[in-house]
């Protein structure tokens, strides 16, 4: 029987070289994602095609390759998906016996005799782009040794420059926080570089450039990215200009400012209004959902005063009800990648929620508290009014405690706070009472450190460094902070509104070795917002505590309130020290993990998830126990249950919403896929030792004693202790001695060790 190798080497490559396809023009098991992050430093399967065809720089087609026996389309559904990711229009699903041809645009597909050629396929995406577009196309991205762009940013960079081919006078691309924006912006530049393209008299001169920004950090990580062009870029400020006499510079080709440095102030002259208004041919607008295209921003102004040259907006926020403007002023974004897709495609580290109440998160004031300062307007205060509407530090207190016992001591850590006095006592509160000594454990990074706090951002972006472990903040870092080891996002602020959420939530999607997730802390119920419609999928009912999710932190719509504006607030508050009598405690721990849609699983949810993905891992109980025998099988299984979504540590929550933790992973699976009844660890190796025929097969006492051994190691910590690698370990842990000896204990071979240490697992799983 064929296979479908056999299909490719006998039938798709043959018609391939019929057709005039070269071999470098195709591609075969092209691998494009990095597959999901799972716990443990695993992975899930990558995304791959048999065969990509391409040419001049474009993917034109994939080939989906079955065995000869297979029904040519059997692998058609998956194909259409990859194709879709890849922005490819033709898909070809063969057995070898028959081609068919799928065309996504038409969505309509038919048989075919042969392959098209090179040359005809291409010819049928020619009337997407123009000829400087396909020139532009051509141009080698510009890459340090050993680096390849990734799926999606070539696919964003074409975009971008196919846009500016067909003469698209304003783009957006629209892509998460961490997938490599600036990057993209870099590899536009160089390709219109190259070029020599510019508004006026393309291939005569380069393009005048200006890179827009609103934070020092955006515009130098930028700087930093653009290195490989540094003789010919320049920064905007203050600073540059006042050592030029005042007059602004124009000797170079990438000029980067942020707009508060170049726009008009007070009784300042705008400095943009000192370059003629056709001097740059490109602007680029970083994270221009900011207010680039509000037409009372204060970017708006710099934007038409350049109005001749082609802006690009680069954000990470699809259109939402609060940046509609940016999506109005841009058009539709000429291409998208989203948070899911880069958590699922591996690109981005996956998050779970762990949502912490208090008895505090309503507050009614009986007689005993005192008031210090202001005057109680309400009879109840909430989450959403604390520290804007009262201040109480005894709260503040009982959270920083609580952040500091749901995250692992030397983890990175964000705090957001609700402002910047806020910031400052939580800062306090978590010195208080932590355990490390380092004076600069946790610090404050708000917009008041000036410098000091810059550096010590620099300091907690050194993945190097694990001091400062913990910044508390309010507004500065919900954007702009490149620090890939963040482990816990702690919500303790109101988020104004979906586009700010996505941003927060973007601090710790960067990938890093050895972080499987992150945890997103939330003391307000701000994560209420996976549930919200604007979030990444289709709206979903909250489940958390059985009601629709508030609109936290404005008016439903995205607009801040008179209490969510940040720093400008009424300056006397209502301050309150609780009474001594008041117990103050968390009340409830809750931990959601998130699928692959995005949204949180609640534990309901989670078990059914769970009971569906099972039948497809094992279809009987005699299975699944002649599976777990096997210390080989089981360790499969275990990798199995993992790519389906079900790590380490989400099966042991399983096992504690089930009271399951003396039961071996076995019964769990057995009682929830074929409701057997379950066993403790400790009655199935108490069966075991009663089977006195299994180990007088074994002449010496110490293989005995070994085997024992082995069973209580089970018994107290579980089924890693049966795992092949674990041996030499164990026998070294029970005073067997060197393998050598256990050899020597079992018959004089190391395979009749490893024989005995496999029948031993057998007997475990099938005497009781």
């Amino acid at each position: 029987m064929t296979s479908e190798a056999d299909t490719r080497a006998n039938f798709i490559d043959p018609a391939l070289v019929s057709a005039g396809w070269m071999s470098h023009q195709i591609i075969r098991e092209y691998y494009f994602t990095d597959g999901r992050k799972l716990a443990g430093n695993q992975r899930a399967s990558r995304c791959f095609v048999d065969y990509l065809l391409h040419k001049d720089n474009q993917h034109l087609a994939i080939i989906e390759a079955k065995k000869q026996s297979a029904h040519p389309t059997q692998g058609l559904q998956q194909a259409m998906d990859y194709a879709q990711k890849l922005n490819i229009r033709f898909i070809y699903s063969t057995n070898g016996e028959k081609i068919y041809e799928f065309d996504l645009e038409s969505g309509k597909g038919k048989y075919i005799d042969s392959y098209p050629t090179p040359d005809e396929l291409l010819a049928r995406y020619a009337d997407k782009t123009s000829d400087l577009g396909r020139e532009l196309r051509n141009i080698p991205f510009h890459l340090e040794s050993g680096m390849q762009p990734r799926y999606y940013q070539e696919l964003a960079v074409h975009a971008a420059t196919g846009a500016i081919g067909n003469g698209t006078e304003r783009i957006l691309l629209t892509l998460a926080t961490g997938t490599g924006k600036t990057f993209i912006a870099f590899q536009i530049v160089h390709k219109l570089f190259q070029s020599r393209w510019n508004r006026h008299e393309v291939g005569k001169r380069r393009p005048r450039i200006l890179f827009l920004a609103d934070r020092n950090m955006l515009a130098d990580q930028a700087i930093n990215t653009f290195n490989p062009y540094e003789n010919d870029l320049v920064k905007i400020n203050g600073e540059e200009i006042r050592s030029r006499n005042g007059v602004v510079p124009t000797n170079a080709h990438i000029f980067f400012a942020i707009y508060q440095a170049i726009a008009e102030r007070e009784n300042i002259g705008g400095y943009y209004t000192k370059y003629p208004a056709d001097f740059f041919d490109l602007i680029l607008i970083d994270e221009c959902h900011r207010g680039a295209a509000n037409n009372e921003g204060s970017w708006r102004a710099i934007l038409d005063y350049f109005s001749s040259a082609i802006h690009l907006g680069l954000t990470a926020t699809p259109k939402r009800s609060d940046n509609v403007d940016t999506y109005h002023y841009f058009g539709k974004a000429v291409y998208e990648y989203s948070l899911k897709d880069g958590i699922n495609d591996g690109f981005l580290t996956p998050y779970r929620v762990k949502r912490i109440r208090t008895n505090l998160d309503e507050l009614v004031l009986t007689a005993d508290d005192q008031i210090i300062k202001g005057e109680a307007t309400q009879d109840v205060y909430e989450t959403d009014d604390f520290d804007k509407n009262i201040v109480t530090d005894d709260r503040t207190e009982l959270v920083a405690k609580a952040i500091l016992n749901n995250i692992n001591p030397l983890e990175k850590t964000i705090v957001f706070c609700t402002n910047q006095n806020h910031a400052l006592t939580m800062r306090d509160m978590i010195n208080t009472h932590k355990t490390v000594s380092d004076p600069c454990y946790c610090v404050r990074v708000t917009s008041d450190e000036g410098k000091a706090g810059r550096d010590l951002l620099e300091r907690f972006q050194d993945n190097d460094r694990d001091i400062p472990t913990i910044l508390t903040s309010s507004q500065m870092l919900t954007t702009g902070v490149d620090a890939r080891n963040v482990r816990n996002i702690v919500l303790d602020r109101s988020i104004a509104s979906m586009v700010e959420f996505k941003q927060i939530i973007g601090r710790g999607t960067r990938v890093f070795d050895g972080k499987d997730y992150f945890t997103i802390v939330d003391f307000r119920g701000a994560s209420n917002r996976f549930y919200d419609e604007d979030w990444d999928g289709d709206p979903i009912d909250s489940p958390l505590d059985g009601h629709e999710p508030k609109p936290y932190g404005g008016n439903g719509k995205g607009e801040p309130t008179a209490t969510t504006g940040g720093e400008n607030e009424p300056k006397e508050k209502l301050t309150v020290k609780l009474s001594a009598s008041r117990e103050i405690k968390v009340i409830d721990v809750d931990i959601r993990y998130i699928d692959e849609t995005g949204r949180p699983l609640t534990a309901e949810q989670f078990i059914e998830k769970l009971m569906t993905k099972l039948p497809s891992l094992f279809t009987s109980p005699k299975q699944l126990r002649e599976t777990w025998s096997d210390p080989d099988q089981r360790e499969q299984l275990i990798q199995k249950l993992a790519q389906t979504g079900f790590d380490a540590e989400q099966l042991a929550t399983l096992r504690r919403m089930f009271a399951a933790e003396a039961c071996d992973l076995f019964d769990l699976l057995a009682f929830i896929a074929f409701e057997q009844p379950m066993e403790t660890r400790r009655k199935r190796a108490e069966a075991t030792r009663q089977n006195k025929a299994f180990f007088e097969q074994f002449e010496k006492q110490a293989a005995r004693d070994f085997l024992n051994f082995v069973l209580g190691r089970y018994e107290e910590t579980g089924i890693t202790e049966l795992a092949r690698n674990r041996m030499p370990a164990l026998i070294e842990l029970s005073g067997l001695g060197t393998t050598r000896d256990a050899s020597r204990a079992f018959g004089g071979s190391p395979v009749k060790v490893l024989t005995a240490f496999k029948q031993l697992q057998h007997e475990l799983y099938h005497c009781a």
